[in-house]
């Protein structure tokens, strides 16, 4: 059920390692650190590529160091250009003229500049996870403190990135998740990767995007910040920026149905829809919602709506339920998204 791995050759010589499968308009999945061949093995991941393999042509591939892919340490440059080459190269041996780019944290940068360059190839983009510069990406201490092991204990970088960084909360995941970092690539090649990630900024060529995008976002401030991906919609001239439900900062495993919904609905359509099948709130509940977002305590929220503060207790504990939060801050993010929607 796995599909063959293909290898395209850059115009610099490296082999890079990619799939092909599914079927409809071409979607791909752009990499960080990746190893196509394990993740399969990841059970929201490989219900996520066959998600989208329904109603898309999916393209995975193994950045140069990684994966599949020319895995040598002495490769040079590992900075924008080489993963344009990277990029290139597969759309290349796969003859694939146009697609849609899913830019997926460190890749990021690499969709933007790639659209911004050519914008005759890029259908659409979906951006998750990152910023055009790299380095405001890697700035929070939780992301600080997990680069610091690459070089220091590659297996417990694996495991930590899997749990904390990832947030994979099932043991099976866990496991599958850190077997593939840890065997994505090796420590010094993952250290070079992060180094030269440092100096990315694109920032300069967001401007230029033409490509309908879609800025999703779902991340605690420890991973990043809701205002970094909120500027990054600002800036791009054709965005829409959406706060996805849930803390977990990566896509598929919060509400899968609903992320496989989104993205595949603005891939072949180009508009982003929510699952319809979340429970619409009470007036009430969207009333203490509305009161949250702007700061308001659980007494101040009370008193302004002239209701006892269990009472708001108890609709907080339903709205977090229907909107997928775990607490505050998520809820918070769903409001200034969804309001802000709203006529």
């Amino acid at each position: 059920m796995v599909p063959d791995v293909r290898f395209a050759r850059a115009d610099d010589g490296v082999t890079i390692g990619y799939q092909v499968f599914g079927q409809g308009p071409v979607l791909v999945w752009m990499p960080s650190l990746s190893n196509i061949a394990a993740q399969w093995r990841i059970p929201a991941l490989r219900n996520a590529y066959l998600g989208l393999a329904r109603n898309l042509t999916v393209v995975l591939y193994d950045g140069r160091g990684t994966g599949a892919s020319d895995r040598r340490i002495d490769l040079g440059d590992l900075g924008l250009d080489a993963h344009l080459r990277d990029l290139r190269a597969v759309l290349s041996d796969a003859g694939i003229s146009r697609a849609s780019l899913l830019g997926y944290y460190h890749s990021v940068p690499t969709a933007l500049a790639f659209a911004a360059r050519n914008p005759t190839r890029v259908d659409r983009l979906v951006l998750f996870g990152g910023t055009p510069r790299l380095a405001e990406a890697m700035r929070p201490a939780q992301t600080q403190a997990l680069l610091s092991l690459v070089d220091q204990d590659w297996n417990l970088f694996a495991d930590a990135a899997a749990t904390a960084w990832l947030g994979w909360d099932s043991a099976s995941s866990s496991r599958a998740t850190a077997e593939a970092f840890r065997t994505a690539t090796s420590a010094p090649v993952a250290k070079a990767w992060f180094d030269a990630a440092r100096h990315i900024d694109v920032t300069a060529e967001v401007a230029a995007v033409q490509a309908p995008t879609l800025v999703l976002h779902r991340q605690s401030s420890e991973q990043i910040p809701i205002e970094a991906s909120q500027r990054l919609a600002a800036a791009l001239p054709n965005a829409e920026f959406m706060a996805l439900p849930g803390a977990t900062p990566t896509l598929f495993l919060t509400d899968p149905d609903t992320d496989l919904s989104l993205v595949t609905g603005f891939v072949t359509g180009g508009k982003a829809h929510r699952s319809p099948t979340r429970p619409a709130l009470t007036p009430r509940e969207q009333d203490v919602l509305r009161l949250l977002a702007t700061g308001d305590s659980n007494p101040e929220i009370a008193r302004r709506l002239g209701i006892a503060v269990h009472t708001v207790e108890r609709h907080l504990a339903n709205l977090y339920r229907k909107i997928g939060a775990r607490g505050r801050t998520d809820a918070v993010a769903h409001a200034l998204t969804e309001f802000r929607q709203q006529p």
